[in-house]
């Protein structure tokens, strides 16, 4: 659906900028998995906050390759610089609920 070329006739309702909300959630969700399988991976060994910035750092870059890689090597599709900005905040915003999930006021600990 999302990485189709546009066709009107597949959308009945036009909402300004979902593909944004939709590069947002995607982000988050794999922010949040990212850090849970890191933190799966290595049994809570490695500390949170590195988890989490190789986690964010590497979505980032992704989005960024996956912008350039559409602008530039694709006839159909376009880079967009806003998308690279939804998908950090939504990568960012994931990794915050990560902290705040496993934060000393939860009962969640991030060592297995």
């Amino acid at each position: 659906m999302v990485s189709f070329p546009d066709d009107d006739s597949t959308s009945m309702i036009r909402i300004p900028h979902f593909d944004k909300v939709v590069h947002f959630f995607f982000y988050f969700t794999a922010s949040v998995l990212g850090c849970l399988l890191g933190r799966e991976q290595t049994l809570g060994r490695i500390r949170r906050s590195k988890v989490i910035w190789m986690t964010v750092t590497g979505l980032i870059i992704y989005g960024i390759l996956i912008e350039v890689i559409q602008s530039n090597y694709t006839t159909y599709r376009s880079g967009e610089a806003m998308d690279i900005v939804a998908n950090s905040i939504g990568a960012i915003i994931g990794s915050l609920f990560i902290k705040l999930l496993f934060s000393n006021k939860s009962q969640l600990k991030w060592k297995i």
